[in-house]
């Protein structure tokens, strides 16, 4: 009873700070709730007793992440955004969106298959270890699309860091 309260809590709160996060005005208010839920992802994961996913998550997530994003909002100096009321009113086109999205959701699961079990099962990962096993993965098996995905994450970075640059030569 008490692992399904605790799930149950998580499960909320990683919810409610999702949306606090999207719906927020402040820059720096939503960057915080997002602290905030990343932290209650990571508490989730060491539910879940993936301890070296729980860490990764604090140190990746809530702690380079969220400096980055900070780091972009105080570079950029979005107040002058943050003022124009752009997208208020549709709030029709919103919950087109939304229903659009749930609906492709619904229509992929009706599609999921159960693979066979394969060669990391269970058992495998309690003999080898949660991180040994993620490593080997990670590094043997995904090294292209990890390389991709940090690519992905630094192109962003350089853009803002262009369009701070640029402003400051305007300004």
């Amino acid at each position: 009873m008490l692992p399904q309260i605790f799930f149950g809590y998580f499960a909320v709160a990683i919810i409610v700070l999702s949306l606090l996060t999207v719906t927020g005005r402040n820059l720096v208010h939503n960057i915080m709730w997002m602290l905030l839920l990343f932290l209650n992802i990571a508490c989730l994961y060491l539910f879940l007793n993936a301890e070296f996913i729980a860490a990764i998550q604090v140190i990746v997530y809530a702690g380079a992440i969220l400096v980055l994003f900070l780091f972009v909002v105080m570079l950029l100096n979005l107040r002058e955004e943050a003022q124009i009321r752009r997208f208020m009113r549709l709030w029709q086109a919103r919950i087109l969106v939304a229903v659009s999205l749930f609906a492709a959701i619904a229509v992929a699961l009706q599609g999921f298959i159960l693979a066979p079990q394969g060669k990391y099962s269970i058992q495998y990962i309690q003999k080898e270890g949660h991180t040994k096993t993620l490593g080997t993965v990670l590094y043997n098996e995904f090294s292209f699309p990890f390389l991709i995905f940090a690519l992905i994450l630094f192109v962003p970075m350089i853009a803002a860091v262009v369009l701070a640059v640029k402003r400051r030569k305007e300004g």
